[in-house]
C-alpha cells in the first residue's frame, strides 16, 4: 500500500522546486547581463579603437610636420654654415695670413681626398707656396670636434701629397663656442676663429704658438 506524503515532505519538495526555478532565473539573468556586458565591452572597444586610430593619425600628421620642420631647419642651418664658411671664415683666414706677412694664393672650400682606403674632408683650405691652413667649421664647436680635427691634421699631407712639403697649420671656426672649448683648441695649437656680430675674429691669446704638421 502506497504511503501518502506528509505535509512536511510536500513542503520540502516545493522548496526544492522553487529553488531550481530561482536558480534558473538567476542563470538566465546572469547570461543576459553577460551578453549585455559583452556587447557593451565590444562597443567600448570599437570606440576606443576608433579613438586610438584617430589619435595615431593625428600623431602621425604631427610627427610628419615636426620632421618637415626639422629638415627645413637643418637645411637652413647647413645653408647658414656654408655662408659662414664662404663669407666670414675664408676672409678671416686670408687676413690671418696677411697679418703675418704671408701672401694667400688659393682658397678651397670643401676639400675631399681619398687614398688607400683612407679619407679626409677639410671645410676650408687656404694655401700659398709653402704654408697651408686647414680649418674645421662648425655651427657649435665641441672638444670632440677639436680632437677629430687633430686626427684629420695627422693624415692631411699623406692624403694630399701635393702639399707634402708645405708647413701645415690647423684652425677651428664656429658660430658658437664656449670659452673652455676655445682654450682647449688653443692648447692643441689651433688657430681659433669666432663669430663676433657680423664678422669673424681670430683669437690669439698671449703666448700662443700654432702647431705645425
Amino acid at each position: 500500500m502506497e504511503q501518502a506524503l506528509t505535509p512536511d515532505v510536500l513542503y520540502f519538495f516545493q522548496e526544492i522546486k522553487d529553488l531550481y526555478k530561482e536558480t534558473d532565473r538567476k542563470f538566465q539573468e546572469t547570461e543576459r547581463l553577460m551578453k549585455e556586458r559583452s556587447a557593451e565591452t565590444e562597443r567600448l572597444m570599437k570606440e576606443r579603437s576608433a579613438e586610438t586610430e584617430r589619435l595615431m593619425k593625428e600623431h602621425s600628421a604631427e610627427t610628419d610636420r615636426i620632421i618637415k620642420n626639422l629638415s627645413k631647419n637643418l637645411g637652413n642651418l647647413g645653408n647658414r654654415l656654408g655662408e659662414f664658411v664662404e663669407h666670414m671664415v675664408a676672409p678671416a683666414v686670408v687676413r690671418l695670413f696677411q697679418s703675418q706677412g704671408i701672401e694667400v694664393h688659393e682658397v678651397y672650400p670643401g676639400v675631399e681626398a681619398r687614398r688607400s682606403g683612407e679619407g679626409v674632408e677639410i671645410d676650408l683650405l687656404v694655401v700659398n707656396d709653402g704654408i697651408l691652413v686647414a680649418v674645421e667649421c662648425k655651427s657649435k664647436l665641441t672638444q670632440e670636434h677639436v680632437d677629430e680635427h687633430l686626427a684629420r691634421m695627422e693624415k692631411l699631407k699623406r692624403l694630399l701629397p701635393l702639399y707634402k712639403n708645405h708647413k701645415a697649420l690647423g684652425g677651428v671656426a664656429a658660430m658658437v663656442m664656449s670659452e673652455n672649448v676655445k682654450a682647449y683648441a688653443h692648447s692643441q695649437g689651433f688657430y681659433v676663429l669666432c663669430q663676433n656680430g657680423e664678422s669673424v675674429e681670430v683669437s690669439s691669446p698671449e703666448g700662443f704658438n700654432p702647431r705645425a704638421w
